[in-house]
């Protein structure tokens, strides 16, 4: 995994510009903390910042492909191809010599037999930079489910790219500068697709290509989800889905350096950690690690609400000893999560305020740090509530059959209102709840749907559809962003495409076949887990209950209220944060209170520690 960012421009003779770009390089660094590189000719500007994954040696970056002494394309490119091997197979057949063993070589390679052509042919998670000398031409790519981000930002003679906001805001053309599109982005939990908070950027979709030449900039989607007759038997479903989960967790434990799994004890998790320690004893490559967070005195205080019915630590405990994993479960702080310079980095991280994840954004930083110290990859069971349909909103009916996003509906929409404190002149002239009702619209407008579809199983395509393009991007974001700030890639075997074809198209009379939540993985992985898993319902990733946390950030609260200077200040409802201050403390992490707070205090720390300019 690693870090890239670039420049491109049809005027200006860029190959005098190395300190912009080598400026725009350098915010990639926590990426790729192993190696930089940097090349550039007239028109193009490329950097790269390395997490050495595959080919420690070789794999250094940018990649040329040279002829003759001219080169042909140079590629700056971000992620895993997990069937690189084969490819590479058949590029040496088709006459191709590689120099290294990196897949990096192999897509560049790829793509100068096939062109375009070949992102039909890669299977993983990547973003990536291409720059065809021959045509003067730069191709903007990214991976089919949107695992590995990347932004771009025109300009009147080309683009600026990066594998986050920093990197283009590092430009000194690059405006700081958020309008209220932006900030209803911020405020509110759809994820548009191609949306930036930033005026005047743009994020690559899932499954697109963006292509930039002298002609000017087009955009290209080579995926994305179609609505086929699934026509295999339930038997036929739950074993192709455990064939597939098998040649997924099978390619993506390949790696140069220590890899491990996060594990919660939750379905989802288990069943990658004890597909992968099968595979690695099959290989010869001996014991998993696993990982697990939870919080000091949490097992002995827990309180069971909306979205959590129990704590992971027993459940963690049965899957390690049936998987036989080299387990270590990390202990947090509540107090400390709240620390200063413990949000400055999430934020840093992030380029935006931390929002509706609360506590959730810097106990991962802090899970993923210590990680690090041990391992580079980790394989997640994040996306499997998407694919399968494990929320409970899926499950609820007023969700199901309302007319807005199920995850904002109901007593979980609470979880995710960052906006009751933002003040209401503010919000009724963003129009929150208009911006909420397009996006939903535009949304339910890009479903795939089949003639044969009965109103049931239309209605949970649309829902499956939504998590899919919108939910799961927001959760994408948040694990990237928090892994590659300490150099962890996390691997995500449920983002496979192949899977999420397959899953999305199978009825919802399948996936919830036993009158639970995700049952098609849990048939089909039953046979790796203990019975305590197999029974668990669903649990989200844990968040803390220690009221010490919720009293660090009323404290911080109330540090912004008294200070006339606070940037957030003229956004807040001041009278609402002053009684919020005086009630009870929240009895659970997913109280309304607390995402206020978070959004508030997020608000105040990125406009006094960002230089953003808000033109509203």
């Amino acid at each position: 995994m690693c870090g890239i960012a670039g420049w491109v421009s049809f005027e200006r003779d860029l190959s005098t510009q190395r300190a912009v770009a080598e400026t725009m390089t350098k915010t990639m660094a926590l990426r790729g903390p192993d190696d930089e590189g940097l090349w550039l000719d007239r028109r193009a500007a490329l950097g790269h910042r390395r997490l050495s994954i595959i080919d420690l040696e070789g794999g250094r970056q940018p990649m040329t492909a040279d002829e003759d002494g001219r080169t042909l394309a140079c590629l700056v490119y971000t992620g895993e191809v997990y069937n690189f091997r084969e490819l590479r197979l058949e590029l040496q057949g088709l006459g191709h010599a590689f120099r290294t063993r990196s897949d990096t070589e192999v897509v560049l390679r790829a793509y100068l037999q096939w062109g375009e052509a070949m992102l039909e042919r890669l299977n993983g998670m990547y973003a990536f930079a291409l720059w065809d000398a021959r045509e003067q031409r730069l191709l903007l790519v990214r991976d089919r489910m949107g695992v590995k981000p990347l932004y771009y930002y025109p300009m009147p003679d080309g683009v600026l790219f990066g594998s986050e906001p920093k990197a283009i805001l590092a430009h000194p053309e690059a405006e700081r500068r958020v309008t209220a599109g932006g900030l209803r982005e911020m405020l509110d939990l759809v994820k548009t697709p191609e949306a930036a908070a930033f005026a005047g950027m743009h994020e690559v979709r899932p499954g697109q290509v963006v292509t930039i030449d002298r002609g000017g900039l087009r955009k290209r989607r080579y995926w994305q989800l179609e609505a086929r007759e699934h026509t295999d038997d339930l038997p036929t479903t739950i074993r192709t889905v455990r064939e597939l989960l098998d040649d997924i967790v099978e390619r993506q434990i390949i790696a140069d350096v220590p890899l491990c799994t996060l594990l919660s004890g939750g379905l989802d998790s288990s069943v990658v950690t004890a597909l992968a320690a099968r595979s690695m004893r099959r290989q010869g490559k001996g014991t998993v690690r696993s990982f697990s967070v939870d919080f000091v005195k949490h097992g002995a205080a827990f309180e069971a609400d909306y979205l959590r019915g129990s704590p992971d630590a027993p459940f963690v405990r049965d899957l390690a000893a049936h998987a036989g994993t080299e387990h270590r479960e990390i202990l947090l702080e509540s107090r400390e999560l709240a620390d200063p310079r413990l949000r400055a980095a999430v934020l840093g991280a992030q380029d935006l305020p931390p929002a509706y994840w609360g506590d959730m954004l810097p106990s991962l930083y802090k899970l993923f740090e210590a990680i690090r110290a041990q391992s580079t990859v980790a394989l997640s069971g994040e996306s499997a509530d998407e694919v399968f349909g494990g929320y409970r909103w899926f499950h609820d009916a007023a969700a199901v059959d309302g007319d807005a996003f199920p995850w904002l509906a109901g007593s979980s929409g609470a979880f995710f209102d960052g906006q009751s404190l933002i003040a209401p002149g503010l919000l009724r002239e963003l129009d929150m709840p208009g911006f909420r009702r397009d996006s939903y619209a535009q949304a339910l407008a890009e479903v795939p749907r089949l003639a044969s579809d009965s109103t049931r199983e239309r209605r949970m395509r649309e829902i499956s559809h939504m998590h899919l393009t919108r939910f799961v991007q927001a959760l994408l974001d948040r694990k990237d962003r928090m892994s590659m700030a300490v150099g962890l890639e996390v691997r995500v075997p449920f983002c496979d495409h192949r899977l999420v074809e397959y899953v999305f198209n199978a009825p919802w009379s399948m996936k919830n076949f036993d009158g639970r939540e995700k049952s098609l993985l849990r048939a089909a992985g039953k046979d790796v887990l203990p019975e305590s898993i197999v029974r668990r319902v669903k649990s989200p990733y844990p968040a803390t209950q220690d009221p010490a946390y919720e009293q660090a950030l009323r404290q911080g609260l109330a540090r912004v209220l008294d200070d006339s200077r606070s940037p957030a200040l003229p956004l807040l409802d001041k009278a609402a944060a002053w009684k919020l201050l005086d009630r009870p403390f929240g009895k659970t992490s997913t109280s309304p209170e607390r995402a206020g707070l978070e959004m508030a205090l997020g608000l105040d720390e990125w406009l006094r520690h960002h230089q953003v300019s808000l033109d509203l």
